[in-house]
Formats: C-alpha cells, structure tokens, sequence
C-alpha cells in the first residue's frame, strides 16, 4: 500500500506492506486523515518515531467484527492491554504497554489501511459527512477538559491559542455558558471565533489573575505563562499542548497561588460523535486544504504555514 513515511524528522511517500490485523484488531481502508499540531511536532523531534503518522482518520472496516463491516468508523488511538496497574487504575490512555496510533509502536493513519483493536473503533452516523466527523478524535480531546474540571455557567475561562485545537476546545466551553474568553495571535482564526458568537480579546489586554480556569493550547512557552498570569489564586491551569523541547516556568507561583495543574489530552469518542451529527458544533469553516495522499509533504508543508487551520489528507 501507498504511505506517508516518518524517519529522521523527514517525511517521504513510499510503498510499504499491507497491514494483516491481529486477533481482536480490526482492518480499516482509511479514507481520509487530518494532520494536527501533534503530527508537526513529531517530525521537529518531539517523540523518536518511525513509521507512518497520523492518528485522526475515517475509514471502512474491511475485516473485523460483523456489525462494523462495510460501516465508516473513527477510531480511539491507544491500544491497550486492559490488565496492566496502569489500566486498572488510570485507565486505558495510561497503559504501561500500549501502542498509539502514528505515535508509539503503531502505525498510523497516513496510509491506504489501517489496523486498530475493534473495541477501539466507533461507527460514524449515515447522515454525519466524513469531514465533519474527521474531526472526532481532536473534538474528544477537547472534551476532555470537562471530564477533568468542572465548569459552571458563572466559571471565568481564558482559551490561550486560537489554532485547531482552541478553536474546538471554545466552541465546546461556549456550551457551558460560561464566561469565556479567547486570546491569539491570528486575526483571521479570532475572526472564526467570533462568527460563532465566542469572545475574543489580545493577549495584552489579559487582565491578571482573573479567571477561574485556563486552558493553555498554543504550543508556545509564552501562551503557557500568559494563561499562569492569568489565574486568580487556587485557580486551574489545563495543559492540551505538546512541546518538542523543554518548557521553563516559574514555579515558585504555583506554589505561592496554590495553583492546580494539569494535563490533558485523549478524551471520549461518543459524545463528540452525537455533537458532530447533531451540529451542535461544525467544524467545516476550520478546514483549510485538502490533499491527495500523493501530495501528504505538501499538505504538511500547508498545515505549518502561519494562520493555517486544519489540512486534510484523502486517500
């Protein structure tokens, strides 16, 4: 089969062999798959990783369990084994010896096929098109940050970054009714936000130590102590970015505030699925290229341009 390749920080279209799924693991003929700031920074170093990328895709089972076949699935990306400490306790994302999709140990979703545990795999709504529901796997991740903090309607929240992943982790928050805010530094992609009615402010007139919540999602040290400043004391600080090299901060004032951390990043598929087919939230206006396989280091190449939002590969 035709894939995208991962060695050395360089990407080249080759031939590789066909996946055969293990027992348990299903067959997907990939369809399509979205490249996210995640897939950039593997090929600036942030994980030694070699094999194919990608881990947001949608796609048709062609072997696996008989109610999935023929059907268009997305699919969870840690391969767990469901017995180790770490999956009894923190769950399966936390597997001490899982694979990830395009990440760890597994290949990705920059190809023709695809294999992935079936238990992993969720069927796409008739009505929901493939590219809306391409974004399921980012939209779960920005979920997540409910399923860790609560946010009440009277909750002041600051989103620092306006990139693909702000841009669902607003829209998702904008559902609370909460007080949000949105800070970046592209007009254009603050221009979208405010088309779908969430506030938008620059990042000098982030008043300090505000708000209750903030979610830091811009990849860069400086949206990391933006959001830090941003904070009332014993607020929360939710961390969505991944950085290739290492983050310098003060931690003495997270200390002094009594500041709660934390990090997030998978979240669950279903509710972002019933979100997508219901149009609660629409993704489409965030699309901004679409490439053939064929042309992946091009679309790579668009998906790292200032101001750009999410590029698609189709197979």
């Amino acid at each position: 089969m035709r894939a995208l390749w991962l060695e050395d920080r360089r990407l080249a279209v080759r031939e590789v062999p066909r996946p055969v799924p293990p027992p348990g693991e299903a067959l997907v003929r990939v369809i399509a798959a979205g490249i996210c700031n995640t897939d950039i920074e593997m090929t600036r170093g942030y994980y030694p990783f070699a094999g194919v990328p990608g881990h947001e895709f949608v796609g048709v089972v062609e072997e696996g369990p008989p109610e999935l076949l023929r059907r268009r699935v997305v699919g969870e990306i840690n391969a767990a084994c469901r017995q180790c400490q770490s999956c009894r306790k923190a769950g399966p994302t936390h597997c001490e010896r899982r694979t990830v999709l395009g990440l760890i140990g597994r290949n990705g979703s920059m190809a023709e096929y695809l294999v992935l545990p079936s238990e992993n795999l969720h069927a796409v709504p008739d009505e929901l098109p493939t590219g809306r529901a391409l974004f399921t796997e980012p939209l779960a991740a920005a979920l997540e940050i409910q399923e860790q903090v609560a946010i009440s309607s009277d909750a002041r929240v600051l989103v620092v970054g306006d990139g693909k992943l702000g841009q669902l982790i607003a829209r998702t928050l904008a559902l609370t009714g909460c007080a949000l805010r949105v800070t970046g530094r592209h007009r254009g992609k603050l221009d979208l936000l405010e088309r779908a009615g969430i506030r938008t402010l620059p990042a000098d007139e982030v008043q300090a130590r505000t708000f209750d919540v903030a979610v830091e999602c811009s990849g860069a040290a400086g949206g990391f102590e933006l959001a830090r400043r941003a904070l009332r004391p014993r607020g929360t600080l939710v961390m969505k970015s991944t950085y290739a090299g290492d983050l310098t901060f003060n931690a003495s004032s997270i200390v002094v505030d009594e500041l709660t951390l934390i990090g997030s990043r998978c979240g669950p598929f279903a509710p972002a699925l019933r979100l997508l087919a219901s149009g609660a939230i629409d993704p489409e206006p965030l699309i901004d290229g679409r490439y053939p396989l064929i042309n992946s280091i091009e679309a790579f190449e668009h998906a790292q341009r200032p101001g750009a939002l999410k590029v698609i590969i189709e197979m």
